[in-house]
């Protein structure tokens, strides 16, 4: 809570603490007989009603102002102009003596509406603290040097490749690799892990997390606009503009429902009367108590804020959720489909052979592979520059281009190179000889010119996490999981009997990701739960969209893929899809016992209401009571399920 935030609920909060100060001092006057002993028994009544104003008017004079000034503008039927009309009706019922006019339960209503407002301002605050730490996470500068003196400039103005010095306690203003230094990261803010990180020279870091032991300096990759922490940040900003249908629909449904509802209990108050069948006090009282009871904002009020509750949770775990109507659609999920590389495995990959045809060498073939796949953010690629011992230089390629699912071709050094996958060198004419399909290793082909040259064997591990995350998800309720990879059958199937995942298809494109996962979509109405694919790469982008729900990996995936994608998984832990299928699936829990809850509590008081069982009291506990509950419902969505 900011500042001003907090001034306005300490005066918002000393006001109704005056009000029902004051209140308590009126009823107790009233009660005991000490204002008709005061003005005499002719004068009572009206003293008291002039003494219940104080409160009323201390209470809810914002509540009139704002009902006015919607009228004024051609807005009815909103929560204030509802409490206005009950609340004003009930004092009005003055004009009729004989009927045992309400002015204290009007007071009392404005009153308990008044505090269940500042449980609902509570809740919300409570629930966008955890957001708002993630506000917390932008860089205030960046330090860099000019004329040999250090400079602290705006993130905004520092260009990539630039070098920014992060001391001790300050925040990583922008994504970069450490150049000179090494230090502990405190990365909780984006990740939600508490245990800090260990880095060091050539160690890729981001911003928003920050340096806690040792001086650093990073050469930057990112311009602020593009980095992590600005990503992020947009992300949270417009998670509210996309509702869940529940959320969307409880909208809706208020604004059908509040007109109805006024013009129910107008005829409630009037068509009786008019046809003999009572009072006049006795029909408006029955109306007045019904325009209380109908009071939406147990739902209007707790419905969002339990989405917005879950999304807030889900980020203090690293799981930004962009919205809740993705929040909804993973709760229903039933199939789970993971790309292989850098999402279930390590992305890490080791040369465990190289295998160069006559005429070739494993120095070659390291330097053709090393410089072309400089220009990849593929794992594979990012294992093979690692691996080389040699300085890439990108100004000796020229023509690049490479093949989402297959591979880089370029000119190198003047020679047409291709270095890929089998398909990549089938499209250039290139033959590659047969491997033991009993190879449980992704295998690199390297050629030059139409000639092959020979291969590079690398092998993969799955992440310690990914077992886990398969069991948690079967355990959850989710029927089927399912690896798409563009890697080798055999590869694939190793992979998948380690995790227990239960269908593997191998050798895919992207086009035949987006194929499969629309094969896999494909299921009768009764079956109609939700399809989620979790990836990380450049080539995931496609499948990312046409999913149902989009999962990527937030920490080492691609900027497309993070784009492309509904939910960002941003410590790169497959264990954190269960975590938010299990915070989605709590959060809508919570939604619909709001929404039972509520819903029966005011059906059943608005029939005792009609038939003239309920009283006002039974009115406040019916709306305030319920909403009050609702709200405290809700912030239950906000408390990260075990993992």
């Amino acid at each position: 809570m900011n500042l001003i935030s907090a001034i306005k609920a300490n005066k918002r909060l000393a006001r109704i603490i005056t009000a029902l100060a004051t209140f308590a001092i009126v009823m107790a006057l009233c009660v005991s007989g000490a204002v008709e002993n005061l003005v005499g028994e002719s004068y009572a009544l009206y003293a008291e009603f002039a003494l219940y104003l104080i409160p009323y008017l201390i209470a809810g004079y914002d509540v009139l102002a704002k009902a006015g000034r919607n009228i004024a503008h051609g807005r009815f039927f909103d929560e204030n102009f509802l409490m206005s009309v009950a609340t004003l009706g009930a004092f009005a019922l003055v004009l009729f003596p004989e009927g045992n006019p309400h002015m204290a339960e009007g007071a009392a209503v404005m009153l308990f509406y008044q505090v269940g407002e500042l449980f609902q301002d509570y809740a919300v605050d409570k629930s966008r603290a955890s957001v708002a730490k993630l506000m917390d996470i932008a860089p205030d500068h960046a330090t860099i040097k000019i004329d040999g003196a250090f400079v602290e400039v705006d993130p905004y103005d520092v260009d990539p490749g630039s070098i920014v010095y992060v001391k001790p306690g300050e925040r990583i203003p922008l994504d970069g690799v450490i150049v000179g230094g090494e230090s502990s990261i405190d990365t909780s803010a984006l990740t939600g892990e508490a245990a800090p990180r260990s880095a060091a020279e050539g160690d890729e870091v981001v911003s928003g997390c920050v340096n806690l032991t040792g001086a650093l300096a990073i050469r930057t990759t990112k311009a602020y606009e593009d980095s992590t922490v600005s990503r992020i940040l947009d992300l949270v900003e417009n998670a509210a503009d996309r509702k869940a249908r529940t959320e969307s629909f409880i909208t809706r449904f208020a604004r059908l429902y509040t007109p109805v509802v006024c013009g129910a209990a107008l005829a409630l108050a009037v068509i009786p009367p008019l046809l003999g069948a009572g009072s006049w006090p006795e029909w408006i009282e029955r109306g007045l108590i019904f325009l209380v009871v109908s009071c939406p904002c147990a739902l209007v009020i707790s419905v969002p804020l339990s989405f917005f509750g879950g999304i807030g949770g889900a980020s203090r775990a690293g799981v930004l959720i962009k919205g809740s109507n993705y929040l909804e659609a993973l709760a229903r999920v039933d199939t789970v489909v993971f790309d292989k590389t850098g999402t279930l495995t390590q992305g890490v990959f080791t040369i465990s052979d190289i295998t160069p045809q006559p005429g070739a060498s494993q120095a070659e073939i390291m330097d053709i592979a090393a410089n072309l796949e400089q220009f990849s953010s593929h794992p594979i690629a990012r294992s093979v520059c690692a691996a080389y011992r040699g300085q890439v230089d990108p100004s000796r390629a020229s023509s690049v281009k490479e093949t989402a699912g297959r591979g880089i071709t370029a000119v190198l050094d003047g020679r047409r190179c291709r270095v890929g996958n089998a398909k990549l060198m089938a499209e250039g004419g290139v033959e590659v000889p047969e491997i033991d399909e009993d190879t449980a290793a992704t295998v690199l082909h390297v050629a030059a010119d139409g000639r092959y040259l020979g291969r590079i064997m690398l092998a993969d591990q799955p992440k310690a996490q990914a077992k886990e995350a398969i069991s948690q998800l079967h355990g959850l309720g989710v029927s089927r999981t399912v690896m798409l990879t563009g890697d080798f059958q055999h590869v694939a199937e190793s992979i998948a009997s380690q995790l227990g995942i239960d269908e593997v298809r191998a050798q895919l494109l992207p086009q035949d990701k987006v194929e499969a996962v629309e094969s896999l979509m494909e299921k009768p109405a009764k079956d109609a739960g939700a399809l989620a694919f979790v990836g990380d790469g450049i080539n995931d982008a496609p499948v990312l969209t046409r999913s149902d729900v989009g999962i990527a990996m937030g920490a080492m995936g691609s900027d497309a893929a993070i784009e492309a994608a509904d939910i960002v998984l941003m410590d790169d832990n497959p264990l954190h899809v269960a975590t938010a299928v299990k915070i989605s699936r709590k959060t809508m829990r919570i939604v619909r016992q709001n929404i039972v809850f509520a819903l029966a509590v005011k059906f059943a008081v608005l029939v005792l209401a009609a038939v003239g069982i309920a009283n006002m009291w039974l009115a406040v506990f019916a709306d305030v009571g319920v909403a009050v509950l609702a709200i405290l419902n809700a912030m239950r969505a906000m408390r990260i399920p075990a993992k």
